[in-house]
């Protein structure tokens, strides 16, 4: 196994601890205490309401994060949309790779490969990548936003790596 640096900027400060990426508060934490809380909390309310709640919340979360960004790094369009996928990548959420996108439109197809979630629960034959969903929806409709387009979309999780037979999972976009 090979290894790198972090890829994107990290600063602490220094009275308040507070870690900081492109202008936003971050917090670093071990990948087995975040997934098992998440399941912790599956197992308490169920997964589908979980699921609910959490794409709201994604979808918010998303929106905003896409909007500083752009406003951060002067970028705009699928840059955006591109910049949101490479930072949840090098976030350690897995590898999230865009195959298709049509802003105008409101459509994209993404693939995760290396799904910090997948390799927590394991091959458990159900989607267990929920919490990305409403991620995808929310930086789509915010970067639509930003140039004008008059389209609403909602995103589904296809396929999970966790589900047999299947390597890596899918997420399609598409307009409301």
């Amino acid at each position: 196994m090979s290894v790198h640096a972090p890829e994107m900027p990290i600063v602490v400060d220094d009275e308040t601890g507070v870690w900081t990426t492109d202008a936003l508060p971050m917090l670093y934490v071990p990948r087995h205490f975040f997934v098992n809380n998440h399941m912790g909390i599956e197992e308490e309310i169920g997964a589908e309401k979980y699921a609910d709640i959490l794409y709201k919340a994604g979808y918010k979360s998303a929106h905003y994060w896409c909007e500083k960004e752009a406003a951060e790094h002067g970028i705009s369009g699928a840059d955006v949309f591109e910049h949101y996928m490479k930072r949840l990548s090098q976030r350690g959420w897995g590898f999230f790779i865009t195959e298709e996108l049509d802003l105008e439109k409101g459509t994209a197809k993404v693939r995760l490969e290396h799904s910090a979630f997948v390799y927590q629960y394991g091959k458990v034959n159900r989607k267990v990548d929920y919490m990305f969903t409403g991620w995808f929806a929310g930086a789509m409709d915010q970067v639509a936003e930003s140039l004008g387009y008059d389209v609403r979309t909602k995103a589904i999780q296809t396929q999970c790596a966790a589900e047999d037979g299947c390597d890596v999972g899918y997420f399609e976009v598409t307009a409301l």
